[in-house]
């Protein structure tokens, strides 16, 4: 493939897909034929009409990829970051981005500038959606109930442990540039080999609370427009008493979207901690459909208020009376920062460390909010080392990491080794490859942290084909994701659980 050829396309592909006036693709032209180190520019015939139909850049990339790669252009380690470079070149101007979306906000409605930011995040190879698709994906739902869960098991996210992740918030940045991930000046960032690039990252400035935040999209994307709400001020996760307005701010802003936020303390946090910011997105989550099951009468009469219907220990708060909310949510918070219950396992704090915190997440319909407050608690013990309220022992195999915000509503983001690790057990499961008991219970055999769950299986006999053991795999996956939000509860569904539910309740000034 001729490289002035290559030029040719990208440009083309930049005018149908990343909004490039044709003012400026003399200019583009010129820096692309730099970059590549041409010399002149393409004078064939070709037909450049099948690239307005292109719904990714991944055909012109390869093609961009093998050209680098024979002319020896960049070394192969530094492949990615070149390509992004070449796509953010191609992408629109920060200003041009949010002088546009507010346009569209404007004139048409928040949806609109929104799928203008993600389909642009999408087009220019930020978020690699060819990739993504490729992840594995189905819904579970347990019989005799309302409720749902959505499994993915994502190729693309690496796999995290909570140890490293509580030593984020002790890491000193020093010199480091950008200070981490979701720092603004990740936007344009040219990356290197320790660090992602991020020259086609684009952004929306935001006002939250009277503080400077922007909204960009998770490369990941664990879900569709699956935004990230982020602090322009690089400071530690927190929730405190501004928090429910900076949720409510928001979906006044973007009410196509919901928003929430991770936990600030290890363990029932997120996988960064060293960075105050929000998720958000178009997806209705499992927990969204949840119904108040237990209704709580309160001197807020424009409210209503109760105990949802969902796995772990949540409250929702729905109405429109936005400062009646704010108060009635932030009184939950600090009641359930300071309060204990031994019988329950729920020690507030220790000599000076907190171990109360809560995933609050806010949504909007109409001039209608709907207000939820998880009960998180990150307290150990000899029994649960890993964390009293985490996934317990047995579940780890298939989910070890946090159970996040995301998690926490009912996603689960399951780590890609399963894919692999599901299609060995599956042949132990028809016979194609012989149980071995010996072999599996060796720490360095693959599926060594599936022994247990693999005899489990096994006692219902063989399977006859490889979907009927895909189908018994996978229903017995829904049932331990079942468990783990279980897991996950402070309050549980028993006795004990409920008195400590309204023994809590009993102590919020409503």
């Amino acid at each position: 493939m001729e490289g002035n050829l290559i030029v040719e396309k990208l440009i083309k592909y930049a005018e149908y897909h990343l909004h490039l006036d044709e003012l400026d693709v003399c200019y583009k032209r010129n820096e692309l034929i730099s970059l590549l180190k041409l010399n002149n520019i393409y004078k064939g015939d070709y037909d450049f009409s099948y690239i307005k139909d292109l719904k990714v850049p991944d055909t012109i990339i390869e093609e961009l990829k093998n050209y680098i790669l024979s002319n020896k252009l960049v070394d192969e380690n530094y492949l990615e970051i070149f390509i992004t470079d070449i796509l953010g070149e191609l992408t629109p101007l920060p200003s041009t981005i949010n002088h546009t979306f507010a346009n569209l906000k404007k004139n048409f409605d928040s949806e609109k500038a929104c799928k203008y930011l993600y389909d642009i995040s999408i087009k220019n190879w930020y978020i690699k959606k060819t990739a993504i698709e490729k992840n594995l994906h189905w819904f579970y739902n347990p019989t005799n109930s309302d409720k749902f869960l959505e499994i993915t098991v994502n190729l693309s996210k690496p796999e995290k442990n909570n140890k490293d992740t509580a030593k984020l918030l002790l890491k000193q940045t020093g010199d480091k540039y950008p200070s981490c991930l979701l720092c603004k000046e990740n936007e344009g960032f040219e990356g290197s080999l320790s660090q992602p690039p991020r020259r086609n990252l684009r952004t929306i400035k935001l006002n939250l609370n009277n503080e400077k935040w922007f909204l960009q999209f998770s490369p990941y994307a664990y879900y569709n427009e699956h935004c990230i709400i982020i602090n322009e001020d690089h400071h530690p996760m927190r929730i405190d008493n501004t928090t429910p307005i900076k949720l409510m701010d928001f979906v006044d802003y973007l009410p196509n979207y919901f928003i929430g936020s991770n936990a600030p303390l290890p363990i029932v946090g997120g996988s960064i901690l060293n960075h105050e910011h929000f998720q958000g997105g178009e997806h209705l989550m499992p927990m969204h459909k949840a119904q108040i099951k237990e209704e709580i009468k309160t001197k807020y009469k424009d409210l209503k208020f109760g105990i949802l219907d969902w796995y772990n220990s949540a409250l929702q708060i729905e109405g429109s009376n936005k400062e009646e909310i704010i108060k009635l949510a932030n009184n939950i918070i600090e009641t359930w920062n300071n309060y204990s219950n031994k019988s329950c396992d729920i020690v507030s704090n220790e000599n000076g460390v907190q171990h109360n915190t809560v995933s609050p997440i806010c949504r909007k319909n109409g001039n209608k909010y709907y207000f939820t407050i998880i009960l998180r608690n990150n307290n150990t013990s000899e029994q649960y080392p890993d964390g009293i309220f985490h996934v317990h022992p047995e579940y780890q195999n298939i989910k070890h990491e946090s159970i996040g915000l995301i998690e926490a509503m009912g996603l689960f983001i399951l780590p890609g080794r399963l894919k692999k690790q599901f299609d060995m057990i599956e042949d132990i499961l028809c016979n194609i490859t012989p149980y071995n008991e010996k072999e599996l219970n060796d720490p360095n055999n693959t599926l060594y942290v599936h022994k247990d769950m693999i005899k489990e299986l096994l006692s219902s006999g063989l399977c006859n084909s490889k979907d009927e053991a895909s189908d018994r795999l996978i229903n017995h996956v829904n049932h331990i994701c079942e468990k783990i939000l279980e897991n996950t509860a402070v309050f549980k569904e028993d006795v004990n659980g409920r008195n400590g539910f309204k023994d809590f309740i009993n102590k919020l000034d409503i």
